[in-house]
């Protein structure tokens, strides 16, 4: 084996990404630059391991000198890639972060009170600034507008 391949990377977790029950791709995010560059190789690997995944009832997968764990819910298929060598249990925490997230923030939707779902998503009410408009003129050098503001509070 090349002593090479076997040095640490900066790139743990070479790839993430999230198809649908058929296979299409929801969300990804490719973190080494130098795997599949091209959108085209970045679909055609994605549709590889979903077509050796899919109906598979494993967690881990190995294909193209990669290591991929996987996990499904319904209709989502969430897949952590990693290299040859990495660690399947540490992609598998990576994957069960990814997973508990979102779930957590997913839940949100199902809610139908107003005020329920913005206690839970920590939304801070009118009485705070608008720190957008702050910024705002303080970029545009409007001292009377942030007087003006500050005394309202």
């Amino acid at each position: 084996m090349d002593s090479t391949s076997l040095e640490p990377s900066l790139y743990t977790v070479k790839a993430v990404f999230i198809l649908d029950n058929d296979g299409n791709r929801l969300l990804s995010k490719y973190y080494d630059p130098e795997l599949y560059s091209s959108m085209k190789d970045q679909r055609n690997f994605e549709k590889n391991i979903f077509n050796k995944t899919h109906k598979a009832d494993n967690e881990i997968a190995f294909l193209e000198g990669m290591t991929i764990v996987y996990k499904s819910s319904i209709d989502l298929f969430l897949y952590v890639v990693g290299s040859c060598q990495e660690n399947e249990l540490m992609l598998m925490s990576v994957l069960n972060c990814l997973f508990d997230c979102l779930s957590q923030i997913l839940r949100v939707i199902l809610e139908s009170d107003a005020q329920l779902v913005l206690q839970k998503v920590n939304y801070r009410l009118v009485s705070e600034p608008a720190y957008g408009f702050v910024l705002f003129d303080h970029i545009t050098g409007n001292i009377q507008a942030q007087t003006d503001k500050s005394q309202l509070l």
